[in-house]
């Protein structure tokens, strides 16, 4: 998506609209969560200190950040895609990868798709997305960012490595400024240039990495789309642009995931038996808990009871990320204990009921309080894990 915060506020709110606006918090740790094109001629950028923004760009609009209405639109988009193809695999709130060799078939080449996906976005929820339509993922990943905003950049397959080569080293998936600074040593600045040295060449300073480097300067990525039917796990995360402070507020967020992993579950016929919270904090310490259900379950009640118990099991702090995925999948049919008792069978039609006005009218058409849940036993095993990000 482009500058999608952003967009989504200049959406929102017309008096924004061809002004520059910056997502993020205003005090003394606030940081641009996004920035709109606007904003971006000026020179700032996501992750970049407020103030420092605002000494750039003096006139533009500081919006606090609204991550139901991101989190809502962004459903929304991975269930458009979803249209194309069942293989997606979210990137983060704003990119996914999919693949469409299975639907081409049905649904047209590559481009074809990609311009009916673009126009779906447009049409349904007035944002303009970019798009990379190549081979292979790190390809494609590249071209959605050569034409932005509003951009479909296609590479076929012949002539990729030289479409690349006048492309910056940094680039790279995997190059920071510590390796940046190894290829630039090397008078590597460009794609091109790292196209001419074999990976034997540059073991001496990238050892296991250099075999990598070699083949996506070439355009080479042989990792599969992974998505919900090949995947291990099912989840969704949200990094904040500032830290969260208030418990209710992140419980909120947390909700959110596990409606859309609930739904996503029941749409792949997928049983969970284990729930995972992820939480990280302002200090960038993550904490990660997980608990063992006594019976696999796609039911949504029963996941957030579990995440929920989770999260308040871990003294809070303020909350930077939160993130919530189901584990450990197993092929049991609900219907061996569907309407058992009533409890199953109400949540059962709750949850046929919101993924039916979901499918109909677009994941952000509804959504559960955590007060419109009861109160369930607790009788999942939990373990837990604190580490200090690097």
């Amino acid at each position: 998506m482009d500058a999608f915060f952003a967009s989504v506020e200049q959406r929102d709110d017309p008096a924004l609209q061809g002004r520059p606006v910056l997502v993020g918090g205003r005090g003394g740790r606030g940081v641009v969560a996004a920035a709109s094109y606007e904003a971006r001629r000026s020179g700032c950028r996501s992750a970049m200190p407020m103030a420092e923004a605002l000494r750039r760009c003096p006139d533009a609009v500081v919006v606090k950040p609204s991550f139901a209405r991101y989190e809502a639109d962004s459903a929304r988009i991975m269930e458009i895609l979803e249209t194309a193809s069942p293989m997606v695999e979210p990137l983060s709130i704003d990119e996914a990868f999919i693949d469409v060799t299975g639907s081409e078939r049905l649904l047209g080449t590559g481009p074809v798709i990609a311009k009916r996906l673009k126009a779906s976005i447009r049409e349904e929820l007035g944002l303009t997305a970019s798009v990379g339509v190549a081979p292979c993922k790190f390809v494609a990943k590249i071209a959605s960012d050569l034409e932005k905003p509003d951009g479909l950049t296609v590479f076929e397959s012949a002539g990729i490595a030289a479409r690349l080569a006048p492309l910056p080293i940094e680039r790279m998936w995997g190059v920071g400024p510590k390796s940046r600074a190894r290829f630039e040593a090397r008078g590597i600045h460009r794609f091109g240039d790292l196209q001419r040295w074999s990976p034997e060449s540059l073991a001496a300073s990238f050892g296991a990495a250099a075999a990598r480097f070699h083949l996506l300067a070439h355009g080479v990525d042989p990792r599969p789309v992974v998505g919900d039917r090949t995947a291990k796990s099912v989840g969704h995360e949200q990094t904040f642009g500032v830290d969260l402070g208030d418990p209710s507020e992140v419980e909120a967020v947390l909700l959110r995931h596990v409606e859309r992993v609930g739904t996503r579950l029941r749409r792949r016929g997928r049983q969970a038996r284990a729930v995972v919270v992820k939480i990280r904090d302002g200090a960038f310490v993550t904490n990660t808990r997980s608990a063992t259900l006594d019976r696999a379950t796609d039911r949504t009640d029963v996941l957030w009871e579990t995440a929920r118990t989770l999260f308040r099991a871990w003294p809070f702090r303020p909350v930077r990320l939160i993130g919530m995925s189901a584990e450990r999948f197993e092929d049991e049919d609900p219907g061996l204990f569907a309407g058992t008792d009533e409890e199953e069978s109400r949540s059962r039609r709750l949850d046929a009921a919101t993924d039916a006005i979901r499918d109909r009218f677009g994941g952000e058409a509804i959504a559960r309080t955590a007060a419109s849940f009861p109160p369930r036993d607790a009788r999942e095993r939990s373990e837990g894990e604190e580490r200090a990000d690097p």
